[in-house]
């Protein structure tokens, strides 16, 4: 860690983690809602929550902000879940002919 701080990367490294986190939300959201629909919603909550709680609780810079990252995106994905049942509906995604309604 003391790598990133003496070559002030600090920063990049906050970047490119929150660009693979939010790019990890996007899949789950599509097949989380395929496999199990809007159902799972209290998994992305506690989740976030959970994630939020540590980034508070831990005080290292980088991991607190990739926790809270992580937490806002679950958070976020509530949301995008219920979209995501509207563009199934809408016949943009493709439903799962296995599970019931």
């Amino acid at each position: 860690m003391d790598f990133l701080t003496q070559y002030n990367l600090t920063g990049l490294v906050i970047g490119f983690g929150t660009f693979l986190i939010i790019g990890l939300f996007h899949p789950l959201v599509i097949k989380g809602e395929y496999h199990f629909g809007v159902r799972i919603w209290w998994i992305f909550l506690l989740m976030g929550l959970g994630t939020i709680v540590a980034s508070i609780l831990i005080r290292h810079l980088l991991w607190s902000t990739l926790l809270a990252v992580w937490g806002a995106s679950s958070l976020w994905s509530i949301g995008e879940l219920f979209e995501q049942r509207k563009r199934v509906a809408r016949g943009w995604f493709p439903r799962n002919p296995k599970r019931r309604n």
